[in-house]
């Protein structure tokens, strides 16, 4: 059975922290393919700020073209909006039910995660896998020592898309902080500025 790891995120726009991250899973777990989950929506985030779902997935396609473990996924684009990420994952355990799916999230999503919709489900059929952030937050008792959470050391990179946006804003160049093709696709369209 194919093990898939499934990095979710808004890529507004996708820069080399996420590329090194999900690579890192690929190259350095039993993982098969590490899977770039484009959200259209986060159900914590305003909108008004996100490009496209398509421009968005395009980067992250270009992005991942070199990486034959990374692949990007549009799965979310066609579930009902803002979204939670059980839904996600019990669809695509539907659509590909010779997969085995986990999630990768950052340390600091542990310090909320008793929030998430429905997340003992998450935990016991899929399990997480952790890596490193910077801003530390209490992890509650109960996800302390968990069986299902895995903790990753993984490289911690402290590049923010929402930085990246405002540099383009104001005219910096931001092309070494992003993948080469994704960035050649948001310089011609013009996006952020």
């Amino acid at each position: 059975m194919k093990h898939i790891g499934l990095f979710f995120g808004s890529f507004n726009p996708i820069h080399v922290g996420h590329l090194i991250l999900a690579n890192h899973f690929a190259e350095h777990t039993a993982m098969d393919q590490v899977w770039l989950v484009v959200t259209p929506q986060n159900p914590h985030k305003e909108k008004k700020s996100l490009l496209a779902d398509r421009q968005r997935l395009e980067m992250v396609y270009r992005a991942c073209e070199p990486y034959p473990k990374l692949r990007p996924s549009a799965i979310e684009f066609d579930l009902p909006q803002p979204n939670y990420t059980i839904n996600t994952l019990v669809r695509l355990s539907e659509k590909h039910p010779e997969y085995l799916f986990s999630l990768l999230v950052g340390e600091d999503n542990l310090a909320t995660f008793h929030k998430w919709k429905n997340h003992e489900i998450i935990l016991e059929d899929y399990g997480l896998w952790v890596y490193p952030r910077q801003q530390h937050r209490p992890i509650p008792d109960s996800l302390q020592n968990h069986p299902k959470i895995q903790h990753m050391a993984a490289p911690e990179i402290n590049i923010s898309a929402s930085a990246l946006r405002q540099d383009i804003q104001k005219g910096k160049n931001i092309r070494p902080l992003m993948p080469e093709a994704a960035w050649q696709y948001l310089d011609e369209m013009g996006f952020y500025r």
